[in-house]
């Protein structure tokens, strides 16, 4: 059983979203990084693209934000391009630590790999396996220049967020080197650690967010550019990472509620796939308790309930 959904139906439910969402004032900017304690806390995006490039966007969507967690699906998309799948899996993991995304106990927990790409330690560990090994240039370059395939234009590094983020990174240094005590990085950590830290500090927006979530939906085209970002089945490992871990350990709640597999950021990003369909991003930088966006949360969620979308319905829903 199938039923088709209208552009104009999108649209108005996009619009309808944003709006609601906007005078949500809940939460607070995360305050631990100076840089992100500082961004202006009304600032509010909401962005759908769908895979034929066609995009609907309200407010602040040219703003640019860390990408800060965001990151890390690209660059486990990256890892599975120059490795496989397959190889990520046994290097990696896919599992859901349901713990916060900062966890060292995690580590210790997980004895045989770090769990997944999409928490810190597993994103530290996908850094560690980018090629070229040992090339700290190259590596960077690499992870540059497949972000860019995904957005369809170049992220901006963020000094000040870089610079703020290296000054305060002290749990991620710890976890750095447990993860090398447990065999657990596949390059020198503390090069890892800084090709971490500096993805994490990339500045993109809320359109360049919408259009990687499009592209995943779209098995690896990006719809802007017509190009292939990376191979078709690549797409549904992705997808599930993000729909058992991308809200760490509210990551149940949140596919309960949304039914949309996303992934979250403490700059106020939030990016989503519905498989087929459509990308979604958003961005406002108040955080609840777990760092996760308020009114993104309260948007994307608004937006799928409206269109009764879901990963999980019965009902397969195709543009019309």
């Amino acid at each position: 059983m199938s039923r088709l959904i209208t552009r104009q139906e999108i649209a108005e439910a996009a619009e309808g979203a944003y709006t609601m969402a906007r005078v949500d004032n809940g939460g607070h900017n995360a305050h631990y990084i100076p840089y992100l304690a500082n961004v202006p806390s009304d600032l509010f995006a909401l962005t759908v693209t769908l895979p034929d490039g066609e995009v609907f966007s309200f407010g602040d969507d040219a703003y640019l934000f860390g990408i800060e967690s965001v990151s890390k699906v690209a660059t486990a998309i990256l890892a599975m391009k120059q490795w496989s799948p397959e190889m990520v899996l046994r290097k990696i993991g896919a599992d859901a630590t349901g713990l916060p995304f900062s966890s060292i106990f995690s580590i210790l927990l997980e004895n045989d790999h770090p769990s997944t790409p999409l928490v810190n330690a597993g994103a530290i560990s996908t850094c560690s396996m980018v090629k070229p090994l040992g090339n700290p240039v190259g590596k960077w370059k690499a992870i540059v220049d497949n972000m860019v395939s995904l957005f369809g234009s170049e992220p901006s590094l963020i000094d000040e967020l870089y610079r703020s983020e290296s000054d305060t990174n002290y749990n991620n240094r710890s976890m750095t080197w447990l993860l090398k005590k447990h065999d657990r990085l596949y390059d020198d950590p503390m090069m890892s650690l800084d090709l971490y830290t500096r993805q994490c500090s990339l500045g993109v927006t809320c359109r360049q967010l919408s259009a990687m979530a499009a592209t995943i939906a779209n098995g690896g085209v990006n719809p802007l550019t017509g190009e292939r970002a990376f191979p078709e089945e690549i797409s549904p490992k992705i997808i599930s990472m993000m729909a058992s871990v991308g809200f760490y350990q509210h990551t149940g709640d949140w596919m309960f509620s949304s039914g949309l597999p996303a992934k979250t950021g403490v700059g106020g990003g939030i990016v989503g796939v519905l498989p087929g369909l459509l990308g979604i991003a958003a961005f406002s930088p108040r955080l609840d308790q777990a760092g996760n966006s308020v009114r993104a949360q309260a948007a994307i969620k608004q937006f799928m309930q409206t269109l009764g979308l879901g990963i999980y319905n019965s009902t397969q829903v195709e543009l019309a």
